[in-house]
């Protein structure tokens, strides 16, 4: 299939009503959201029934796709009611529903004929057969597993040409095989596969020496969370450090063009916990990306930069290439570094000369280099005028909590105020 005719999706995680409308303004197509019970994130979930159909009904009057996530797996009891509260869900009319467990599947056909499946990357579809067999089960598309290669996906886009294929592209991975960990249920009883995952694989651990008992034995090396002294666990260790699960970042944004040439035909970003400001970001680059694929153009290395000033634990390709583990693991940091810093999002205009309020988000002052950035595009301009709420002229914007008043180089559609960031960018890493 020809990258100047396919046209992939964008398909962006939406967290929120609000990160929802952050996601079309820089170009998303689609959304995925949380179903407020049956999804994983439900932690972290801001969709309620009544704002999901409210959420799905504004989409669709952009001309947008909403998706809404079914991806747990249900024990016995989570299935009492299921078939009742989802048939409220099906009535909102999302664009599909993410399903993965088989049982799941079964009990939405039988009732809901009619309502488009996706299936979960938590279903682990990883060869050209398990996807036939999806195909033949009624399922319009299959989100493939993280652990696929490019000729893999390519070699599965040709033996099952009849359904359409999603594949992560950016965002945070996981340590467990597509995301179904034990490790939060087994360490804090609190299930990831239920939608409570704790993240125990970013947590930091401390090395507990071996001791020399009182028989002259050596006890074991012991490990864990400074939170928790008295759970203590046994480590053969070695000379990485500490953070012994956690996983770089996927960012595959040079291959884009590679997954467009092949049909892929959603280009999905993982995040429904991570700010409006990452996914903003994340969509205006993988957009730009896109449109140069399906337009025929090279990978523009730009983008790269663009993307290593994110806050980001490293970056990684994950399987899409071959890696040595220590390509894939950070053994040394598990919080997250960029060199790009959110500074403040604009919230009003003042009618006259280009002045915008700003929720400050970190402090900046007169004088500094700063990344206007807007749904219409970015400008980077010299800040030489701040004011505070009282008109009073300032030289720093202390930090968080602080609103200002600056000028901007460019006169921003009032529509698109709420969407404009201000971003502070510090020696940022060249890719050549």
């Amino acid at each position: 299939m020809s990258a100047a005719y396919f046209r992939p999706e964008l398909l962006c995680p939406a967290g929120s009503p609000d990160a929802m409308r952050m996601a079309f303004a820089y170009g998303a197509d689609a959304v995925y959201a949380g179903e407020p019970r049956y999804s994983l994130r439900v932690r972290n979930n801001s969709f309620t029934l009544k704002n999901l159909g409210e959420s799905i009904n504004e989409a669709h009057q952009q001309g947008k796709r909403f998706y809404v996530v079914v991806n747990i797996a249900p024990h016995n009891a989570k299935l009492t009611n299921f078939v009742d509260h989802i048939r409220t869900i099906v009535e909102m009319k999302p664009d599909a529903l993410i399903v993965s467990d088989p049982g799941v599947v079964m009990l939405l056909q039988q009732n809901f004929p009619q309502q488009p499946l996706h299936l979960s990357v938590q279903a682990n579809t990883i060869n050209w057969a398990a996807l036939k067999f999806w195909q033949q089960q009624g399922i319009e598309r299959v989100i493939l597993s993280r652990e696929l290669g490019l000729k893999e996906i390519a070699e599965m886009r040709q033996q099952v040409p009849g359904i359409e294929i999603e594949v992560f592209v950016h965002g945070a991975l996981c340590m467990a095989y597509s995301g179904r960990c034990l490790l939060s249920g087994y360490m804090n009883k609190r299930d990831p596969n239920q939608g409570a995952c704790t993240n125990a694989c970013r947590w930091g651990y401390e090395v507990h020496e071996a001791k020399e008992n009182a028989v002259g034995q050596y006890e074991p090396v012991l490990l864990g969370d400074p939170k928790q002294p008295q759970d203590l666990m046994l480590l053969d260790e070695d000379q990485h450090g500490s953070y012994i699960m956690n996983s770089k970042d996927l960012r595959a944004v040079e291959y884009v063009n590679d997954l467009v040439e092949m049909g892929v035909h959603s280009l999905k970003i993982e995040g429904r916990t991570k700010s409006d400001y990452y996914i903003a970001r994340t969509a205006q680059v993988y957009r730009r990306a896109i449109d140069d694929a399906i337009a025929g153009k090279p990978f523009n290395t730009e983008l790269l930069n663009e993307l290593n000033g994110m806050a980001n634990r490293g970056f990684t390709a994950g399987f899409l290439q071959r890696h040595t583990p220590q390509d894939l693991q950070n053994y040394e940091r598990s919080h997250s570094e960029g060199e790009h810093i959110l500074v403040g999002q604009l919230h009003g205009s003042e009618n006259s000369q280009s002045i915008y309020s700003v929720a400050v988000k970190n402090g900046f002052s007169i004088g500094d280099d700063l990344l206007l950035m807007t749904p219409k595009g970015n400008y980077r301009f010299q800040l030489a005028r701040m004011e505070s709420v009282k008109d009073e002229a300032m030289i720093r914007a202390p930090g968080s909590g602080y609103q200002v008043k600056i000028q901007t180089p460019v006169t921003i559609e009032a529509n698109d105020i709420p969407y404009c960031f201000l971003v502070k960018e510090t020696a940022v890493r060249k890719v050549a």
